[in-house]
């Protein structure tokens, strides 16, 4: 589908905003844009990157909207006070959103898959995207994350990739309520739980949602996921599970390693078992690798062909990422920024022995103040009786924000819960921290959203390590 126009991107080194440029610009629309990061020295591979895409980068001050034909796309963390969208209003441009446009590139397509649910959206829609890809469909797919199988020296940043087949693979969020722009024909709920919005708003988007789909492929395992079944029209769901035997794809018979996760998967209409070798550790992740299954058998991938590509399925950046090891310290890096997320983490790296030293950057003063009670819970009841966390203020890069609730709320309950938790200024703060405790057979884990610098730091750790 051609989408030519002249657009002006106020956020373009967002997670979101960088690949929607770049499927925009592939589509032959003249792309330009301004962000906030920039204007910090922020994140500078990034726009490097964009700028030899042919992406022309302004500052954030309302220079570069000067065109009333441009189009202008913010995402939801660009505020009304911003001179760019000041400017975009003052010379009347059509002022959209990310996710209105999203939804309007993705409904145009013949077989629009939308990934939803609270967590594993990046990873499922990694793997859908790579089954596709590999089984030659050739899909267009959007990700909020950088899939390493699509990574090389020429693309470092690898979130999107554009195809010429039917399919469009995309995540959708629910957090600011743009879930309810999408039509899907294939609608994947991985699960759901709190997050940034009441359990009752929840259900009401994820019930809109999945009402649009021809086919929805529903998580048995999650109480909220599996609550949906009655919704819908017989022959409408596919299922799955780790438990339950009346899923349509049944997981068994599960080995953990390091560095992934083997079991078998049963299709309990056929009777067929296949193996999956997966590179990426983790029960969470035989989740993600069942929705994405389920939904690459939509799409015409035979169950056994797919198992094959999800084994060359290298991963996500940013979820469960090995930096290094130093003086036999490992660093990871990792995603998780919900108690869900957090959870899983947590579990996955129990598995195997050594103490955990967390660092967690909460991403807002917002969801923080939503989920105290929950984060209190997930890191109190999935941290071992040595393990150590360490927080920071919420991540903060401007705009109004109410900031009553801090970390030290958090840090203050779980440590009357039998925890070792640390409130502490800053980042650095937190670095000296780790980097003082830490001891040979401990494994450090940065963990924390919407910071693409956390990656940079956790860098810098190893290498504190190993001096």
């Amino acid at each position: 589908m051609s989408q030519l126009g002249d657009y002006f991107f106020c956020g373009v080194g967002g997670s979101g905003m960088t690949p929607l440029a770049l499927i925009i610009q592939a589509r032959g629309g003249r792309v330009e844009g301004s962000d906030r990061a920039l204007d910090q020295g922020r994140n500078a591979e990034r726009f490097d990157f964009l700028r030899a895409r042919g992406v022309l980068l302004h500052p954030q001050d309302g220079s570069g909207v000067r065109r009333v034909g441009q189009i202008f796309v913010s995402s939801t963390a660009v505020e009304e006070t911003v001179r760019d969208v000041q400017a975009a209003r003052r010379i009347g441009a059509v002022v959209t959103t990310r996710a209105r446009l999203l939804a309007e590139l993705f409904n145009g397509a013949a077989l629009g898959v939308g990934v939803a649910g609270t967590s594993g959206k990046s990873t499922t829609v990694g793997m859908i995207g790579w089954i596709l890809h590999s089984a030659g469909k050739s899909p267009t797919i959007m990700n909020g994350a950088d899939m390493k199988n699509f990574v090389s020296v020429d693309s470092p940043f690898a979130s999107a990739m554009i195809g010429e087949g039917e399919a469009f693979v995309s995540e959708v969020d629910e957090s600011d309520g743009s879930i309810a722009f999408f039509e899907p024909r294939v609608a994947v709920v991985n699960n759901i739980s709190l997050d940034h919005k009441s359990l009752d708003e929840l259900r009401s988007l994820f019930r809109g949602f999945i009402a649009k789909a021809e086919t929805v492929v529903l998580n048995l395992d999650n109480a909220e996921t599996a609550a949906l079944l009655p919704d819908l029209r017989p022959g409408q769901a596919i299922t799955y599970s780790l438990a339950a035997a009346q899923a349509h794809l049944l997981a068994s018979s599960p080995v953990r390693s390091l560095s992934g996760i083997r079991f078998l998967v049963k299709a309990r209409d056929s009777g067929e078992v296949v193996e999956v070798n997966l590179k990426v550790p983790g029960l969470h992740n035989v989740a993600n690798a069942l929705a994405a299954l389920s939904a690459a058998q939509t799409c015409g991938v035979a169950l056994v062909d797919a198992a094959a590509h999800l084994g060359k399925f290298s991963g996500i950046r940013r979820r469960l990422d090995v930096v290094g090891t130093a003086n036999e310290i490992t660093v990871i890096d990792d995603f998780a920024h919900n108690p869900d997320k957090i959870s899983a983490t947590l579990e996955t790296m129990h598995a195997f022995p050594g103490r955990l030293l967390l660092m967690f950057q909460p991403h807002g003063y917002g969801p923080m103040r939503l989920m105290k009670d929950a984060l209190v819970n997930c890191f109190a009841n999935g941290m071992h009786g040595n393990d150590v966390l360490v927080m920071p203020e919420p991540v903060y890069f401007g705009g109004t924000v109410d900031r009553s609730v801090g970390s030290r709320e958090i840090v203050c309950e779980i440590e009357r819960r039998g925890r070792k938790a640390l409130a502490l200024p800053d980042r650095n703060a937190c670095g000296d921290s780790l980097v003082k405790l830490a001891r040979r057979g401990d494994r450090i884990v940065i963990m924390g959203a919407r910071d693409d610098s956390l990656s940079m730091f956790a860098l810098e750790l190893l290498r504190r390590l190993a001096s």
